[in-house]
């Protein structure tokens, strides 16, 4: 009698762990038929979607504040957000029984963060930090010398944390340590990858970042918005809740959008100026042909039905149009990686940072994918190629100590008299 009711007990206990091990996962939702009822028939949603807008709201506004700020300041958040992300994503396969046994296992992980971090901002930002302490002798030879060395700081930084990790291997907890370790530098490259274009767009001019974010931002509410009063129609199975009308009616928005959005950012110099130093005070700077308003004759039947005879379009409107493309077509299956991702580990959302959105990796999905393809256009279709005085002066201020620029300066004068006297 006794070893039934151990034996029930048991198979009790069991039962109960499974249920406890089922909560926890996510149970995919039920993918409607096509014709399908509205999302917006279900009353539950209404709740979720005003925790979505109330915490839209929130992180609009922080996101204009900051770019009023300046490019230092976009920058900053963008190491923050990097750092919450590299947490997101630190947390989703540990084990808290197994780092039990692993002190300073998660130390590792951030270790090996802030020397990636160090390697891809110091290249980055190499030339604005020299052009900011030129003027003090001390300060630019100092970062002058570091500059030189960062790659060989960061490479003995990387070793040193590469022999921390060899001498924590503990026996029977190998394949756990070397899949945190494949993990980690696997998150260093998705996380500072699409970041060092980001920051990379940033001092390109803040109009080169501020514009495809907020294309990815308008595409994701329309989305919403749309699919959750028209949709009927599901998209793509990995995310039962996206639907063709709410992608539909979000492209066009976008589209329309990039171009009107292209006309009123390019015409502030603050937004299209580039930033060669890391000071925050105003910009002034010639726009370029492409930041030039050129000026279009309407044709009759329209002066007729509107007062305008003429219309100012910037360049920069038609290079804005292939953004939005991209925004809309290719850059949404950023997010529908990320769902497939979620599923197969079975939770709802990388963190819940934000309110009704999740965490900050659920945000900068899409996000992802649109800061690379915005650096690649920028620099394949926008840049001038060739040599200029600015990239020679670069190379000078960057290479040369403050010694050989003096010679360089006297031999050119030389030169140059040269050519006047026998011209």
């Amino acid at each position: 009698m006794e070893k039934e009711n151990n034996i029930a007990f048991s198979s009790a206990a069991t039962t109960r762990v499974r249920q406890r091990k089922r909560s926890n996962e996510v149970i995919p939702e039920p993918i409607k038929a096509n014709g399908g009822t509205l999302l917006v028939d279900d009353r539950n949603k209404y709740k979720s979607m005003w925790i979505r807008t109330y915490s839209t709201v929130w992180m609009i506004g922080g996101f204009a504040l900051i770019v009023y700020m300046g490019h230092l300041y976009i920058t900053a958040m963008v190491v923050v957000i990097q750092i919450f992300m590299a947490r997101e994503l630190f947390n989703l396969l540990r084990k808290a029984h197994e780092d039990k046994h692993l002190p300073g296992f998660r130390l590792l992980n951030w270790h090996f963060f802030f020397t990636a971090m160090l390697f891809v901002y110091g290249r980055l930002l190499n030339q604005p930090l020299i052009n900011s302490v030129t003027p003090d002798k001390f300060l630019y030879q100092f970062f002058s010398s570091l500059i030189k060395y960062q790659m060989a700081i960061c490479y003995f930084l990387y070793i040193a944390g590469f022999m921390w990790f060899i001498l924590t291997l503990k026996k029977n907890m190998y394949k756990y340590q070397f899949r945190q370790y494949a993990w980690t530098h696997m998150i260093l490259i998705v996380v500072f990858t699409q970041s060092s274009f980001t920051v990379a767009n940033i001092f390109e001019g803040i109009f080169w970042f501020l514009l495809p974010a907020l294309l990815i931002v308008i595409n994701d509410i329309f989305a919403y918005i749309v699919g959750f009063f028209f949709g009927k129609t599901p998209l793509i199975k990995l995310s039962p809740k996206k639907t063709w009308e709410g992608f539909i009616g979000a492209s066009v928005t976008t589209m329309i959008s990039a171009f009107v959005l292209a006309n009123i950012l390019g015409r502030f110099q603050w937004l299209t100026c580039p930033r060669k130093d890391l000071s925050t005070g105003w910009l002034q700077c010639d726009p370029g042909p492409l930041f030039k308003p050129e000026y279009y004759t309407l044709p009759g039947w329209i002066r007729q039905v509107f007062p305008w005879k003429e219309i100012s379009i910037l360049p920069v409107q038609w290079h804005a149009l292939c953004l939005g493309l991209f925004a809309s077509i290719i850059a949404p299956f950023g997010g529908f990686f990320a769902s497939g991702f979620k599923r197969a580990f079975k939770i709802k959302d990388f963190g819940d940072s934000i309110p009704g959105h999740g965490g900050i990796t659920d945000r900068m999905d899409c996000q992802m994918v649109m800061a690379v393809f915005a650096y690649i256009y920028h620099q394949s279709f926008i840049v001038r190629q060739g040599i200029s005085v600015e990239m020679i002066l670069d190379q000078i201020l960057t290479n040369l100590t403050f010694e050989e620029q003096q010679t360089l300066l006297l031999k050119l004068g030389q030169i140059l008299q040269e050519r006047l006297q026998h011209s």
